[in-house]
């Protein structure tokens, strides 16, 4: 298996993003995804500032996907996913259907997102004419509903066509909606949020009365309150799936990733959980 650092999903300053990458550049992934996948408003990092990294990534030999946003609300933001998708020298992670669209009028082959919500191998094979090479399965999904559905895909002669991707480690990205969960925390219209998303690098935690971690809240992006961590499931994925993305939580993201590469479970101090890949509630821990 191949091993991949998922894009950053929260908003860190322009310094913390560069530094990150430079320790990326020397880490143990294979697979790199670069690219703001939540909120055009966070600009810290341009289009031309991801492509440099990008570029630098890809000389030290990491294969480098640029990553889409999941929920587009403006033609500028039509155009700037144009823009991504017609690079010319990296593959795209596509996390919308005019992403999909966008990369297969330019020939770009694409990374079938976890947003675009593929259950049944007709989609995939749809995709795949389409120009996708690799599908990251939603991440509510179970190994059981994984392997039937590969199982399918290679009933009509297409499992050996693309690459199967995992979320195995990070805070889920469950729900996008156009309201900014963030800026509505501290009673702040959208329009005037003050990018104040910066001020929580991994996402604001909300609990219940019963003190239960309920979500996180990133800007647009509903997240899961517990940390989703498949280190312990590693051994199922054998001969089913091709890469295990982590989704970086901090610098600690690029230590989790070489104990995922050298098969050691990771014991978390925050509440962790792994409960969709039994098929079982989210939340709840499988042991």
């Amino acid at each position: 298996m191949k091993y991949a650092l998922g894009p950053v999903l929260y908003f860190w300053p322009k310094e913390t993003m560069e530094s990150f990458y430079e320790k990326a550049a020397k880490s143990e992934a294979d697979i790199i995804y670069l690219g703001e996948t939540v909120c055009s408003k966070r600009r810290e990092l341009r289009r031309k500032d991801y492509l440099s990294i990008a570029k630098a990534l890809s000389n030290t030999g990491k294969q480098v996907v640029l990553s889409t946003m999941a929920l587009l609300e403006a033609p500028s933001e039509v155009s700037e996913l144009k823009r991504y998708c017609d690079n010319g020298d990296f593959i795209v992670e596509a996390n919308d259907m005019a992403a999909v669209q966008a990369c297969s009028e330019a020939k770009t082959p694409f990374v079938a997102g976890a947003a675009l919500n593929i259950y049944n191998h007709h989609t995939l094979r749809i995709l795949l004419e389409a120009g996708m090479t690799r599908w990251c399965m939603p991440v509510e999904l179970s190994h059981q509903q994984l392997v039937e559905i590969l199982d399918q895909a290679s009933e009509i002669g297409i499992r050996d066509k693309f690459e199967v991707e995992v979320f195995a480690y990070g805070h889920l990205p469950l729900a996008y909606s156009a309201r900014c969960f963030t800026a509505r925390s501290e009673d702040r219209a959208k329009d005037d949020c003050q990018y104040c998303c910066i001020k929580y690098p991994n996402g604001r935690l909300t609990t219940s009365k019963e003190d239960q971690r309920l979500f996180v809240l990133n800007g647009i992006q509903t997240m899961s309150g517990d940390c989703y961590n498949l280190s312990k499931e590693q051994s199922q994925m054998h001969g089913v799936v091709d890469i295990v993305r982590i989704s970086p939580e901090g610098e600690q993201a690029l230590t989790v990733l070489s104990q995922f590469k050298h098969q050691r479970f990771i014991a978390l101090e925050e509440q962790q959980s792994n409960g969709y890949w039994h098929r079982i509630p989210g939340f709840e821990v499988h042991s």
